[in-house]
């Protein structure tokens, strides 16, 4: 009997979509990271034929500027991102211990070392309830908000 691995292609966690589709604060995959797109500008068709689209985006998780060229009819990967709101019920030894809509709880996000961070820190320490969004892509997870309850 042949025993084979099985692993995830990752092809769940991005999908290509043509570079001149692309929009605004939509998401895309820029030198192998999540971002935000911040600018985008399209130059004229050039003698071969092809416009040009350069395209700025800020890193989800670091915040970081990154920027590409890419022909408009070119596939860019666009990360699968995900939002997630869950309620904070503890923070331990810098992680934080969180709880979603089902009930189920998560306690793998360390606080993090943000203005966002600092801004948990403080309601947390003022007993407030509150949310905090969590952004999951490419296998990656950060919180990067709070929100207070409705």
């Amino acid at each position: 009997m042949e025993d084979y691995e099985t692993a995830t292609s990752g092809a769940s966690e991005t999908y290509p979509q043509q570079c001149s589709s692309l929009r605004k604060n939509g998401y895309v995959m820029l030198k192998g990271n999540p971002c935000k797109i911040v600018e985008m500008s399209t130059s004229k068709t050039g003698k071969h034929g092809h416009a040009k689209v350069h395209l700025v985006g800020l890193d989800i998780f670091t915040g970081k500027k990154l920027e590409d060229i890419c022909p408009s009819t070119h596939n860019m990967d666009v990360p699968n991102v995900t939002r997630k709101d869950y309620q904070l019920l503890n923070i331990d030894d810098g992680f934080l211990s969180l709880m979603d809509d089902s009930g189920a709880t998560k306690e793998d996000l360390r606080l993090p070392d943000n203005e966002v961070g600092t801004e948990i820190g403080k309601k947390f320490d003022n007993g407030e309830s509150f949310l905090v969004t969590v952004l999951k892509a490419v296998g990656q997870e950060a919180v990067v908000a709070t929100k207070n309850y409705n």
